[in-house]
């Protein structure tokens, strides 16, 4: 009777580990901000930037606070990076869940920083930035 218990408890990890851990190992994988948004951001790139914008997103810039069509979107983006020429970008912090994610990053431009935060949301297949918020360090 001992054996059969060990041989149910050790079942009973192996099945918890096998549906457990593959969530864990996604989460990690997919949970990523893609690439092409930090690319874009520090390159002061509005178009690549806006590749990644939903078609609808809320925006929050210093004297700017709307909700905008993509269109509108990257061209308040453009005026952004044209007044404020980005020379680095670092992601700080992200997380979330599969289907939506939020990341933190520090944006570093020739008239000072700036705190920036995204929401992504999964459509089909992609991630898109719903919300951009974009705020002076120390304010």
């Amino acid at each position: 009777m001992i054996v059969t218990m060990k041989s149910l408890l050790l079942a009973m990890a192996l099945t918890a580990g096998v549906i457990i851990f593959p969530g864990i190992l996604t989460a990690q994988t997919t949970g990523a901000v893609p690439e092409g948004i930090t690319a874009a951001i520090k390159a002061g790139n509005s178009r690549e930037f806006a590749r990644f914008f939903n078609t609808n997103i809320e925006l929050v810039l210093p004297n700017v606070e709307a909700v905008y069509s993509k269109t509108q979107a990257e061209l308040i983006i453009k005026d952004f990076f044209s007044k404020n020429p980005p020379s680095n970008f670092i992601i700080l912090h992200q997380g979330g869940r599969e289907s939506s994610r939020y990341a933190i990053g520090s944006l570093t431009t020739s008239r000072g920083g700036y705190r920036i935060y995204f929401l992504l949301k999964m459509s089909s297949g992609e991630a898109l930035i719903h919300q951009l918020r974009i705020e002076k360090e120390g304010d």
